[in-house]
């Protein structure tokens, strides 16, 4: 019994083991040689966001006595958010005015160059006045300066505001009366490393992948900054990217991977970096199907390479047909493939006390 185990050791490892390895032959296919669209870009992670997001407050004093927005709803420019009592409002501004004219009196009755320069001081501190209250009585109203969503509505009709009453957060922070967001404008903000931000400017074009979605937009790069935001010690600059692209589904606070793109090169001749082989003397080569049905060594200029594709400056044309090896494993037998060890026995091991060295007539194994 011991024999028989050692004779079907001996029958596997050299006999179904070397024949399952040499099942695992290349197998070759031919792919054209075709132009694509070769570029160099800079990675960032950042966040999407609105473009413009713009919080409103009241700059006058009073109580207020009409909101007639809500939460939610879409606003145009100058659409009316909110009003307060004019009441004192209005009399500040009749005061401010009597005074204008009581000042323009005395300017007309005004003799020599001393008096008339002293009354027109009055009339420009009156008139001053007059405007300040003005405002403060169009400040009465307050409407919205941008078009958007309204995210935040902190105001009901009798509440109290002014520049010691808004209301407050948590810690002390002063809560906005209104927030809007626009919606048809978004931005996503990165930082980039010293090293990577030389080599973009304003202007690139940049691909956002939003966290998923299958398919980028895009973008360009609006603003870099000049001062490093990075407290770790290495310095990075925050770079804003617009988004240009189809914004339609675009949410606030989606996160997002960018492709800030420095060099874009069209109709560049490629191949699969797999089909190009280098020699040690340098010289660069591809394999074609010649006319007997054999394959050739074409040597080829090769250029930069990106991705899974190698540039090739010379040599090869479009649609010019290369060789391109694929390894496909062999399955024969039951037992697992060797390795570069010499392979391993099935079920965990080799019959104990086996000595290949012992057996006779067998194939060697490097």
């Amino acid at each position: 019994m011991v024999v028989v185990a050692l004779v079907g050791a001996a029958v596997w490892w050299f006999g179904i083991r070397d024949a399952s390895a040499a099942s695992a032959a290349p197998e070759t296919r031919t792919v054209a040689a075709s132009l694509t669209t070769m570029q160099k870009s800079v990675s960032a992670s950042g966040t999407l966001t609105p473009s413009v997001q713009q919080d409103v407050n009241f700059e006058v004093s009073g109580t207020v006595t009409g909101v007639p927005v809500a939460v939610g709803q879409a606003v145009s420019v100058g659409q009316t958010l909110a009003t307060v009592d004019t009441l004192q409002l209005t009399a500040d501004l009749l005061q401010a005015k009597a005074a204008l004219a009581s000042a323009q009196a005395k300017l007309a009755d005004a003799s020599g160059t001393a008096q008339i320069a002293a009354a027109q001081a009055q009339v420009d501190v009156a008139q001053s006045g007059v405007d300040t209250a003005q405002a403060a009585m169009d400040g009465a109203t307050l409407t919205a300066p941008v078009a958007g969503l309204l995210t935040a509505v902190n105001l009901e009709v009798g509440d109290a505001v002014g520049s010691t009453s808004a209301p407050s957060g948590s810690g002390g922070e002063t809560t906005a009366q209104f927030t809007i967001v626009g919606t048809d404008a978004w931005q996503v903000d990165v930082t980039v490393s010293d090293a990577d931000v030389a080599l973009i400017e304003v202007g690139d074009q940049a691909e956002v992948t939003l966290d998923g979605a299958t398919e980028p937009v895009f973008g360009t790069i609006s603003e870099i900054g000049l001062l490093s935001t990075s407290d770790t010690g290495v310095a990075a600059y925050p770079v804003t990217v617009a988004v240009t692209g189809d914004q339609e589904g675009l949410h606030d606070g989606v996160a997002a991977e960018v492709e800030l793109v420095y060099e874009r090169r069209t109709d560049v001749l490629t191949v699969p970096s797999l089909a190009v082989t280098t020699a040690t003397d340098g010289t660069t080569t591809v394999q074609q199907v010649g006319a007997d049905g054999e394959t050739v060594d074409v040597p080829v200029t090769v250029g930069e390479t990106s991705g899974n594709v190698t540039e090739i400056t010379a040599g090869l044309a479009e649609g010019d047909e290369v060789v391109l090896a694929t390894f496909t494993p062999g399955t024969g037998g039951t037992g697992r493939q060797g390795t570069q060890d010499g392979g391993t026995f099935p079920e965990g091991g080799p019959p104990e006390g086996f000595d290949p060295t012992q057996m006779q007539g067998g194939q060697t194994n490097g």
